[in-house]
């Protein structure tokens, strides 16, 4: 069979493909005391609060579970644009809202409304690396510039300029991003709008762990910058539905014209059960869990950084959202006798049942000495974590 050009710019997502891995070896050791710990995947170990639960079994028990309008539920949106004003102090009207299935459709419409054959999208590297593939996958270019750790992993509007050529659209940001847990600091994020301004391009900004900042020099949505900005943002992670398939955009009002038949045509609408059950997220007794959990995310942030530093996995920069370690492995690969972030990874998993990610996936930028852990685990499971690295790197 012949495939499609574009199926060649699509890399293997490796963090899938590396937890096939983990779980083979974890079935491998079935029989054995010590159980793999999966601090691979960015996926909160909570699930969706009671009554979140209760919305969709309300829904499905009364029979709303058919098609809903391509934008979502007028309902659910209004919810968000309250949301919106209440916890950051931003107006956002229901009707710049659009809902979709998940951030992935969402950053699919964006990138499909908006991107031209050839063009180019500048973002950060290290990066999440199905950024880049929404881009290509429209035909356009991603352009991954690197980034340090004096840089806290972000871009800069002074690398923007120094990058934008002929054929720049845009930018595509990530604040807090993945795999960092970084943020971009507000003035440089509004000096970075304010150049993409002046080019008359775009500024498209990832915010799907916008609920999950720790810092309080942080943790503002971009879309107080201006009406032009084009925001993603997930059921997933704050509200932990990942399995749900839910998420939303907020797009100038002149772009939901555009968005809307393609939504039509691409997927009809998001999971009608879902939106109904997202709309009890809102609910002050449901918010309230949000936040014991944030703090609780924080609060294994704050356990597990310092510990992997003490054990030689230097993360350079502490993540002030989300809830990544991206950690330097270089040392610890040493002790292991291997190089590289890959093999180490596998030794771990090998060696002491510990799942993580390596660097791989995520860009060129030194991402071959990196490893991502993940701390959306427990408490318990992170301290397991520590003693079996204690143990094998001493």
């Amino acid at each position: 069979m012949q495939f499609a050009h574009r199926t060649e710019r699509i890399d293997p997502f490796y963090v899938m493909e590396m937890a096939k891995t983990a779980q083979q070896i974890a079935r491998e050791a079935a029989g054995s005391r010590e159980r793999m710990i999966f601090l691979n995947v960015g996926e909160p170990d909570f699930t969706a609060p009671p009554l979140v639960r209760e919305a969709a079994e309300r829904a499905i028990r009364d029979g709303r579970t058919q098609y809903t309008n391509a934008l979502g539920l007028e309902a659910l949106r209004e919810a968000i644009g309250a949301w919106y004003g209440t916890r950051f102090g931003v107006n956002v009207p229901s009707a710049r809202i659009v809902i979709t299935a998940g951030a992935s459709a969402a950053l699919h419409l964006a990138c499909l409304a908006l991107i031209n054959a050839g063009d180019e999208i500048l973002m950060s590297d290290p990066g999440y690396p199905c950024n880049r593939h929404f881009v290509a996958a429209a035909d356009g270019v991603p352009v991954p510039l690197p980034t340090t750790a004096q840089e806290r992993y972000q871009l800069s509007s002074a690398k923007v300029q120094a990058a934008w050529g002929a054929r720049t659209r845009g930018v595509l940001l990530a604040s807090p991003s993945n795999p960092t847990g970084t943020s971009i600091a507000p003035q440089e994020l509004r000096a970075i709008h304010e150049a993409v301004q002046e080019r008359g391009g775009l500024t498209l900004i990832d915010e799907i762990y916008l609920g999950l900042s720790h810092d309080d020099a942080f943790g503002q949505t971009a879309l107080g910058l201006g009406d032009d900005v084009i925001s993603i943002n997930s059921f997933s992670k704050y509200f932990n539905m990942t399995g749900w398939r839910l998420g939303w955009m907020v797009v100038p009002e002149a772009m939901v014209p555009v968005v809307e038949p393609l939504a039509q045509n691409l997927f009809i609408c998001a999971s009608t059960v879902a939106q109904h059950a997202a709309l009890a997220c809102f609910a002050p007794e449901s918010i309230a869990v949000y936040e014991q959990r944030r703090a609780e995310f924080r609060a294994r942030r704050d356990y597990f950084i310092p510990a992997l530093d003490a054990l030689g996995l230097a993360v350079p920069v502490m993540p002030d959202g989300a809830f990544y370690a991206w950690a330097d492995c270089t040392r610890a690969a040493q002790r292991l006798g291997v190089q590289g972030s890959w093999d180490f990874v596998l030794e771990l998993m090998r060696r002491c049942h510990l799942a993580a990610t390596p660097g791989r996936d995520f860009g060129q930028a030194e991402t071959a000495h990196f490893v991502r852990f993940s701390t959306a685990n427990s408490m318990a499971q992170l301290q397991e974590a520590v003693a079996r690295l204690r143990k094998e790197l001493a």
